[in-house]
């Protein structure tokens, strides 16, 4: 049976509260399980105490083989029960398709526009001097 480490949602409408739980990865997010091993309550400040956990069982689980989703992973990184591999994305930061798309187009008309503005200057100058 392919246990794991997740949170289930608790608490009202827009008020969530999430127990951390094992259970069975084929079982509904907020159905069955087999253990809580502690809570995550998101609207408490971030310098207040959000995250309980239960350390003796959560050791217990990991040695079961419980897999952690991301998020309880953090939690666990943070308490320093589990190591949380580094992730790396440095396209994250780039704009989409169309935003590159629309920013090529745009250097493209001042480029444009530079060009014409000093072809323009040019015939200017080359008619003063005819005319001189």
């Amino acid at each position: 049976m392919p246990l794991k480490m997740r949170l289930a949602r608790a608490g009202s409408k827009k008020r969530p509260y999430y127990h951390i739980v094992v259970a069975d990865a084929r079982s509904p997010r907020d159905g069955r399980f087999i253990e809580q091993l502690g809570a995550w309550n998101p609207m408490l400040p971030k310098d207040a105490e959000r995250v309980t956990l239960n350390e003796d069982r959560i050791k217990h689980w990991l040695g079961e083989g419980a897999q952690p989703t991301d998020r309880v992973l953090r939690f666990l990184d943070k308490a320093g029960l589990a190591s949380r591999p580094q992730r790396n994305n440095p396209k994250k930061a780039e704009p989409g398709k169309k935003a590159q798309e629309r920013e090529a187009e745009r250097k493209q008309r001042e480029e444009d526009a530079a060009a014409a503005a000093a072809e323009a200057a040019s015939q200017t100058s080359g008619e003063e001097a005819s005319a001189e």
